[in-house]
């Protein structure tokens, strides 16, 4: 079978839910425009976002919600956390989580964001893998990243990859 394959086969999935997670020490409803944007982007697809939190940077916080949360959606995003500074610690809080670690997505959004920004790209530490049945995806904070990886990673591939980690 195709990759053209896989996904009409997957096509099938609709109304997915999803989860956003902001990871920021700072970030408010009010100032989140990472979080909207991404839900916007979401529901513009159709699928319906159930739950939405900011987290402080706190690895344990961090990886108890999107335990709890992989367990009610079918995937999760993050924002936030995901630089060198000593406070971002998303990946650290989420990869302990993953069933299997997406190795090409950090791979590509790098190369997808080095044509947009530079060499600042290496920064990033992007990363998404499975949580059991669902998938989450590790996005740096700002707008552009989120616009980047859902507009051209996540949101074309959720229902395929959804798929291929449901297989019986």
């Amino acid at each position: 079978m195709g990759v053209q394959d896989h996904k009409e086969a997957a096509s099938g999935l609709t109304g997915l839910r999803a989860a956003v997670l902001t990871v920021s020490d700072t970030r408010t409803e009010e100032t989140d425009e990472s979080g909207k944007l991404m839900i916007e982007l979401i529901e513009a697809q159709g699928h319906i976002v159930s739950s939405y939190r900011i987290l402080k940077n706190e690895p344990e916080a961090v990886r108890t919600a999107v335990s709890e949360l992989a367990q009610e959606v079918d995937f999760l995003i993050t924002t936030g956390g995901t630089g060198m500074s000593p406070r971002d610690l998303s990946i650290e809080a989420c990869r302990p989580l993953f069933t299997k670690e997406l190795e090409g997505f950090g791979d590509v959004f790098r190369l997808l964001s080095f044509q947009e920004i530079g060499s600042a790209a290496i920064l990033s530490r992007a990363t998404a893998g499975s949580v059991g049945r669902a998938m989450l995806f590790c996005l740096p904070g700002s707008k552009a990243a989120v616009r980047l990886a859902c507009e051209r990673l996540i949101l074309p591939e959720i229902k395929h990859l959804l798929a291929q980690v449901r297989k019986a």
